[in-house]
């Protein structure tokens, strides 16, 4: 595989390959070790572990998606593809693409692909048809199926199940090069959940840090798992997509040590871009009188929650947490044109601030 100006490729660049694989075997009656694939973006030579012909008109192939510098779930994971010809009764239909064991299925609204349908997005399905149609003897039709064995295992990984994709993972990518996960496509995969509530008309949307976040907000607030959208470190980038979906007001909800980064206008939360914690409480602790020892004890704990520990010996926790979340509200303000209803919580669900909206509270 050549690995000039890129880091990686796609599961649909890899379940591509293994599908051009499988029918170069039905015609060849040989085993195929290399085929050339070609992506939205450039010619890429895929190595296949296993190539098999089954029969004359039935072959499969298996390939792994290579490490690459990205922490990627799907990395070393096989991917197979079953070709079969099958006399043609469409004219207009050279290709027939369907998913087997680990593909996800669609439940939800929202998504590039119907409800029912398999979850092989709309790049990965173009490319297979682009690169097997030429092949395909006249008067045939090729029947593709993607598998992917170990996908129903490492969909717990993913988003998938909080998109209502069951069953495994997506068939993925839009270049057919994956690139580090700091990029579009993580970026591409959290957005998802918006057009997921939109198109269910869930209202009351609450956002969140991650996982962590997601499971205090259901221990705390009366609302769904549908109604929570995970924002990773994309602060920013998820409420200016929430903005031009017309989505302007929601909950914002989390662990005091994630969402006082926003308090300061930090709106990329990932520790190695930007931190200024211990900054940002300095100050809001001194707006509301703490002395200069007191301040210097802040600036040397280590996390947030041994500076609300502090904050709490001086009686004024509550009045700290209520300044720093007006400052996530106007930070907020001044960036998008978004309502927001802060909440901060220590690690256990407890509120640290007091907040005017009415609580809903299990």
């Amino acid at each position: 595989m050549t690995n000039e100006n890129y880091t990686g490729v796609t599961t649909g660049t890899v379940a591509t390959a293994c599908s051009l694989a499988a029918l170069d075997a039905i015609l060849d009656s040989s085993d195929i070790a290399c085929v050339t694939v070609e992506t939205p973006k450039k010619t890429l030579d895929i190595i296949i572990d296993e190539c098999k012909r089954v029969s004359d008109v039935e072959a499969y192939a298996v390939a792994h998606k290579n490490p690459y510098n990205d922490p990627d779930v799907t990395v070393d994971l096989a991917i197979v593809s079953t070709v079969e010809l099958l006399d043609k009764t469409d004219e207009d239909v050279d290709v027939i693409i369907t998913g087997g064991e680990g593909v996800g299925k669609i439940t939800k609204p929202g998504l590039q692909i119907p409800v029912g349908d398999y979850a092989i997005n709309p790049v990965p399905r173009r490319m297979i048809v682009k690169n097997l149609t030429e092949r395909i003897p006249e008067g045939k039709v090729a029947k593709v199926t993607i598998s992917i064995p170990e996908g129903e295992k490492i969909a717990k990984k993913t988003m998938n199940p909080k998109l209502g994709i069951i069953g495994g993972i997506s068939v993925l990518g839009t270049t057919g090069i994956a690139r580090s996960m700091s990029s579009e496509a993580y970026k591409n995969s959290i957005v998802t959940q918006l057009d997921v509530a939109l198109a269910s008309n869930i209202d009351d949307l609450v956002f969140v840090p991650g996982n962590i976040g997601e499971k205090l907000a259901l221990k705390r607030l009366n609302v769904t798992k549908e109604q929570i959208v995970q924002t990773g470190n994309y602060v920013g980038f998820m409420f200016e997509e929430a903005e031009k979906r017309g989505i302007t007001k929601f909950t914002f909800f989390g662990h005091m040590g994630k969402l006082i980064k926003v308090a300061g206008g930090l709106f990329n939360t990932k520790h190695a871009v930007a931190d200024g914690r211990r900054e940002i409480m300095v100050a809001h602790a001194a707006l509301c009188g703490a002395g200069k020892e007191d301040l210097q004890r802040l600036f040397d704990s280590k996390t947030t929650d041994d500076m609300m520990d502090i904050l709490n010996e001086l009686n004024i926790s509550v009045e700290v947490s209520n300044s720093i979340a007006q400052a996530i509200k106007e930070r907020c303000k001044q960036r998008f044109d978004l309502d927001l209803n802060v909440f901060l919580v220590d690690m256990e669900g407890n509120y640290l601030n007091d907040n005017m909206e009415i609580r809903t509270e299990k």
